[in-house]
């Protein structure tokens, strides 16, 4: 029982932000919530990103180019949790959480893009749009003038 209450409060609050706290252990990368914009971490130290996505209302996160400098921080991939666990179930959202790695001493940019059924087109869950704009559904209200996608760039300095 003991085990499993330290497992219980060392589960993040849902926020973006670690329980806690955003101190990295050996092993656990740092949590940063997706406001977090200017990140400092040193040689070796891996972090994370994590926002909501629901794939039933076509909400998209993607890493796009241009990418980070690989000399600087490095990509270690994604992972999604979905809200209704191992079953899945329709409509249901989740989290994307993009785990990265600080390499060397320097200063990178990077870019996460957030796309929408309003805002992207021709994108899936693993491919970014070829261009924004609405996507081509039926509609019966009048024209608007097409959205854009969220981007948001992080600049990330190793040191």
């Amino acid at each position: 029982m003991a085990a499993l209450l330290a497992l219980a409060t060392g589960c993040g609050s849902g926020t973006g932000e670690p329980a806690g706290g955003s101190t990295s252990t050996a092993g656990r990368p740092t949590s940063h919530p997706v406001q977090d914009t200017s990140i400092t971490a040193r040689p070796g130290e891996r972090f994370t990103l994590t926002v909501d996505q629901n794939a039933s209302t076509r909400e998209y996160w993607y890493l796009v180019d241009p990418a980070p400098d690989s000399s600087v921080l490095v990509s270690r991939g994604r992972h999604y949790a979905s809200d209704s666990g191992d079953e899945p179930a329709a409509g249901a959202g989740g989290r994307l959480t993009f785990t990265f790695e600080a390499k060397g001493k320097g200063t990178t940019q990077f870019t996460l893009l957030h796309c929408t059924f309003t805002t992207c087109q021709g994108n899936t869950s693993t491919r970014p749009p070829g261009t924004t704009g609405p996507s081509a559904t039926p509609t019966t209200a009048p024209a608007t003038p097409s959205q854009t996608p969220r981007r948001i760039t992080y600049t990330v300095t190793v040191r």
